[in-house]
C-alpha cells in the first residue's frame, strides 16, 4: 500500500520519495551545479521529516549556498568538511536539536569556540578542523589547548605583550567536547570511543569582573546624561538595583513589563538565562517608593511609550541597542566611552555595576536567601563570584562574634 502523502514543506532540493517503510526525504544538488563543480553531493536524510529538514536547511544548504555565492566562512567551510573531520563533528552539532534550541548568545559563543580550535594550524600546515577525529589525541588537545592560552599582541607603540585568555579557551575546549559528545550520538560507532575534549583539567581564570562603587555608579549616571545617553544611565541603576544581566536590561525589558494594568506597583524582571522571572514590588507597606530614583526615571519613559523594549538609543528614531543579532557591542563601546570621560577606572564594564549592586547587598547583611532571591540564582555558591568580600563585611561579622560573647557574658577581656 502506498503511504499516504505528507503535506508538511519541504526545503529547498529536498525530494520526498515513497519507501516500503514511509516516505524517505533525499537532498538533490541541482545538475547545473554538479556540472560546475559543486562540493556538496546528493545524499539520503532519512524517514524523519524533522531530522531530513534539520540537516538540510542548518548543514547542507549553507554550504551549497556558500558555494555558489563565492563565500567562504568558517561555519559554510565546517559544513562542506568531509565525514569524519573535526569539522564535520562541529557541523553534526550545528544541525542537532541541542544546539539549534539555544540562544543567540550561546550559539554565538559556540561559533567562537569552533573558529579557535578548528582553525589552529598544525605543524604540516593543516587546520586542526581539516584533520580526521580517528587521529586527534588528548596529548594533540593537550598541546593544542596550551598553545591557544597565550595570545601575542602588539601595541601601539609598538611593545609585543602576551595575554592570557584562559576563559575563552576555556569554553571552547567544553564546546569541543559538547560537540564531539553529540556527534557521536548522532552517529554511532563513527567516532572513537574516548573523546580527546573530555576530562582536561581545566581550571578558571582568577581574574574577577571589576566591582563598580555606588560613588563611580552615581558619575557614571551623570556623565552618561551630560553626553546624552540617559538610557545608558537608567539602565546602569536598573543593573544595580534589580541585578539584571545586561542582556535582559537592553533585549527583554518591555514597557508592559513595567507597572501593568493588572499588577501597577509592581515590575515584571525576566532572567532568560535562568529561565525565570521575578516579580519586585515598587512600593513598602506604607506606600513610599522602594526605588524612588529608578522609578522616576522608568515613569518617565513609560509615559511616552505604549509597548516595545524599555531602554533605546538616545538619538535618531532610537533604535534597540541589541542589534538584529542580539549584539551588544555598540552598547558596550559607549559605556566604555562614558566610563573614559567620567575619569573612572578603566577596567570598569556595564557588568561591574550588577556586581557592584551584589556587594551592596553583602554588605547590607542580606541573607544568602534574599540576595538569590533578587539575582534569581538557584545555589548559593555562585553568590561569591557576584558579591565580592569586603573590609565592611569582615568588620560586621566581627561584630556579630563580639555581640555574642557579651550576650552569654564571656567577655575576651
Amino acid at each position: 500500500m502506498k503511504p499516504r502523502r505528507s503535506a508538511l514543506p519541504l526545503p529547498r532540493y529536498v525530494e520526498r520519495k515513497p519507501l516500503k517503510s514511509g516516505w524517505g526525504y533525499f537532498f538533490n544538488v541541482p545538475t547545473w551545479a554538479r556540472k560546475a563543480g559543486c562540493p556538496v553531493k546528493n545524499e539520503p536524510l532519512g524517514i524523519d521529516h524533522d531530522t531530513a529538514v534539520a540537516r538540510a536547511e542548518n548543514v547542507l544548504l549553507p554550504a551549497f549556498d556558500s558555494w555558489r555565492s563565492g563565500g567562504a566562512s568558517d561555519a559554510s567551510a565546517s559544513a562542506v568538511a568531509a565525514p569524519g573531520t573535526l569539522d564535520w563533528v562541529f557541523a553534526e552539532y550545528r544541525a542537532d536539536r541541542r544546539f539549534t534550541k539555544l540562544d543567540k548568545r550561546t550559539k554565538r559563543n559556540h561559533e567562537v569556540g569552533f573558529g579557535l580550535v578548528g582553525k589552529y594550524q598544525l605543524k604540516d600546515g593543516r587546520r586542526l578542523g581539516a584533520v580526521r577525529v580517528a587521529l586527534i589525541t588528548t596529548a594533540i588537545t593537550d598541546a593544542v589547548y596550551e598553545k591557544l592560552l597565550i595570545v601575542t599582541e602588539t601595541d601601539a607603540g609598538g611593545n609585543v605583550i602576551e595575554r592570557e585568555r584562559r576563559t575563552t579557551v576555556n569554553h571552547a575546549m567544553k564546546t569541543c567536547r559538547r560537540a564531539w559528545n553529540v556527534a557521536a550520538r548522532r552517529n554511532p560507532g563513527k567516532l572513537p570511543l574516548v573523546n580527546p575534549f573530555a576530562k582536561m583539567g581545566l581550571r578558571s581564570s582568577d581574574r574577577e569582573t571589576p566591582t563598580a562603587t555606588f560613588a563611580e555608579l552615581q558619575t557614571f549616571r551623570a556623565k552618561a546624561t551630560e553626553l546624552g545617553c540617559p538610557s545608558l544611565a537608567t539602565a546602569a541603576l536598573l543593573a544595580w538595583e534589580w541585578l539584571q544581566r545586561e542582556e535582559d536590561i537592553f533585549g527583554t525589558f518591555d514597557v508592559t513589563h513595567y507597572r501593568p494594568k493588572e499588577r501597577p506597583n509592581t515590575v515584571r524582571v525576566v532572567h532568560e538565562k535562568k529561565g525565570e522571572e521575578n516579580w519586585i514590588p515598587l512600593l513598602d507597606e506604607r506606600g513610599q517608593p522602594l526605588y524612588p530614583e529608578l522609578t522616576a526615571e522608568l515613569d518617565g519613559i513609560k509615559r511616552e511609550r505604549i509597548g516595545g523594549l524599555m531602554l533605546r538609543r538616545d538619538w535618531g528614531s532610537r533604535i534597540p541597542w541589541p542589534s538584529r543579532s542580539g549584539d551588544l557591542s555598540h552598547m558596550r563601546h559607549n559605556v566604555k566611552k562614558i566610563i573614559r570621560a567620567a575619569g573612572l577606572r578603566d577596567a570598569l564594564s556595564f557588568t561591574s555595576f550588577r556586581h557592584g549592586g551584589f556587594t551592596e547587598a553583602a554588605d547590607a547583611d542580606l541573607t544568602d536567601a534574599e540576595i538569590r532571591a533578587q539575582g534569581r540564582h538557584k545555589s548559593a555558591k555562585v553568590l561569591p563570584r557576584y558579591a565580592k568580600r569586603t573590609m565592611k563585611q569582615v568588620e560586621a561579622g566581627a561584630k556579630k562574634r563580639r555581640a555574642v560573647r557579651t550576650d552569654g557574658g564571656h567577655l575576651s577581656e
